[in-house]
């Protein structure tokens, strides 16, 4: 009797636990063996937030003094309540804030924009709450960027080679109902990432931080770098709508398909919006609060006007190169150095997951192992490295371990093994600097100069011809054949109307549809360029006739091509 009563116990317990894995991998759709192995589960936030065929609707509803008390303190990057109606659902007190490192600390001190980067965090305030599974959404203001797309346009490469990186989507954000933006919505490389990747059996994540003073991961601080940008006037002037041309692989750049009108496509148009300067007529409608000093936005102006003085990079400095005023200090430069785990504190300041000394160690064994040539396989996740590598080199991305700035990555291991996973790319394609032949030639074969970390895979003859492969899917099948023509028809489908009725936008709708043409010639140079090196041709592509300032970046303070006022 008394075992049968064990018995009984262990079989409802046993049956418990069964019901409980079960009702986890129904809520993430996917399947139980899914969610017991290290395999990745599939989301139901993957249809319902990134289905790239419709943009995504965000309705920010929050409390007027709230919202203007986070714009007020934006730098602090902290938490406030909101309610958020995604696609017409609501979902309720959702952890909003302001996000970002240079272009949240340019846009705090420029009087004349609000236009911030924010983070929804969907379990915040309530335990366990997501976004159909989805833990934290990112919304970015695509700030440096004319063309809006160079963000989209590379995470589009990333899962054209199905490379782990995070979801992408547009969408039209709006404030108590008011239209406020055309933004980029990203899968936050968190918690929901790494279980829609790597299943339940993840490992641990890093965000390192090497630039001075910035932000890493949970535990690190904001501090202003004094880096701005300068944003372009938008001057709300009448438009007239130029749409780029839905081209075939054999098309002319700027060739238009007669009758092609992206903003006459059904159901693209942004639901009418009450103008921003509306002084509160009793209509009902909720305001927007004012900006500090009591400027009001007003419909169409784009927040024009006086800029603020931010300071500029010294004189001649090229961040991008050797001598740039910064540091890439305590290991986000992922190269390995000694032993002790206190060489590396940058990484460990940056740690995303709760980690321990024993995981440090297992990094610092990768990182030594690496540096030797060891059991590459063992210590990288190669096949996966070897696309980053490809997309990160064709897109030349300054703002990274391309350039000499140890940050916009994540660090991630399981198991002894590394990975590394992309983040922030609003200034790829020559947006932080360099000339067009510099971007469209780039050496495919040393495209890391700030690290060491990825040498012995191109060293070794069987992954650098992987790593060409790669290369080569992206110039000839992504650019070439077709996938970059459909991502721009696609794209500016979706956001023309979007840009066009934008009322915080950093650029005009000229100036957006001027770059969005130039980043197309750009990427189909880039392509060209990239073939002739695969190829083991010394000739070069001709970049004589590409103006980089016309997509926005940075170019020692210049933004856009535009001097500080």
């Amino acid at each position: 009797m008394i075992a049968h009563k064990h018995m009984t116990k262990i079989a409802a317990a046993v049956m418990a636990v069964a019901v409980c894995l079960c009702l986890v991998a129904t809520m993430c759709s996917g399947t139980l063996e899914d969610a017991l192995g290290g395999s990745g589960v599939t989301m139901e936030y993957e249809k319902a937030l990134f289905d790239t065929d419709q943009p995504l609707t965000v309705n920010i509803l929050m409390d007027e003094s709230d919202w203007q008390e986070m714009l007020n303190n934006a730098a602090e990057e902290e938490y406030y309540t909101c309610d958020v109606e995604i696609n017409g659902e609501t979902f309720y007190r959702v952890g909003i804030r302001p996000k970002g490192n240079t272009s949240l600390s340019s846009i705090a001190s420029d009087p004349t924009t609000d236009r911030y980067s924010f983070k929804l965090e969907f379990d915040q305030y309530v335990d366990g709450q997501t976004c159909y599974g989805l833990d934290k959404l990112v919304l970015n203001n695509n700030y440096a960027d004319a063309t809006g797309m160079k963000e989209a346009l590379v995470y589009d490469m990333y899962q054209f080679l199905r490379t782990d990186a995070s979801l992408y989507n547009y969408a039209a954000i709006y404030i108590n109902s008011q239209y406020w933006g055309a933004y980029l919505a990203l899968e936050a490389v968190e918690d929901s990432f790494l279980l829609r990747n790597y299943g339940t059996q993840s490992g641990e994540l890093y965000k390192p931080e090497g630039v001075d003073g910035g932000r890493g991961g949970k535990n690190g601080g904001f501090a202003d770098k004094g880096k701005g940008f300068i944003q372009p006037e938008n001057t709300g002037e009448n438009i007239s709508i130029t749409p780029l041309a839905q081209l075939a692989p054999t098309q002319e750049v700027g060739q238009m398909p007669e009758g092609f009108d992206p903003t006459q496509m059904e159901g693209m148009a942004p639901p009418d919006r009450q103008d921003f300067a509306d002084s509160g007529d009793g209509g009902g409608s909720r305001m927007l609060p004012q900006r500090p000093g009591g400027d009001q936005p007003s419909a169409g102006d784009g927040f024009g006007g006086q800029r603020g003085d931010l300071p500029e990079l010294p004189e001649n400095a090229d961040p991008g190169q050797a001598g740039a005023p910064f540091s890439a200090a305590g290991g986000a430069d992922l190269n390995y150095t000694d032993d002790e785990l206190d060489s590396y504190a940058t990484i460990w300041d940056g740690e995303v997951t709760n980690t321990s000394e024993t995981d440090h160690k297992r990094v610092v064994t990768a990182f030594k192992n690496i540096a030797e040539g060891t059991d590459l396989e063992t210590y990288m996740d190669v096949d996966n490295l070897l696309k980053y590598m490809a997309v990160h080199a064709f897109s030349v991305n300054l703002d990274s371990l391309s350039g000499n700035m140890a940050h916009n990555y994540y660090l991630y291991e399981s198991n002894g093994q590394l990975n590394l996973l992309p983040w922030d790319y609003n200034l790829a394609f020559g947006g932080f600097g360099g000339s067009a032949d510099s971007v469209i030639n780039n050496d495919i074969l040393d495209p890391f100069a700030g690290t060491d970390f990825f040498d012995t895979l191109l060293e070794n003859e069987t992954y650098r011809a992987q790593y060409e492969v790669y290369l080569r899917q992206l110039s000839e099948e992504y650019v070439q054949g077709g996938g970059l023509a459909a991502f721009f028809t696609r794209t500016r489908s979706q956001i023309d109307r979007l840009v066009q009725d934008d009322p915080t936008a950093f650029y005009t709708y000229d100036q957006y549809d001027a770059a969005a043409q130039m980043l197309l010639e750009v990427v189909q140079l880039r392509a060209q360029g990239v073939t002739l090196q695969l190829d083991g041709s010394s000739e070069k592509v001709d970049a004589s006739g590409i103006d980089l300032t016309v997509m926005g970046g940075m170019n020692n303070g210049d933004f856009g091509g535009k001097k500080p006022e």
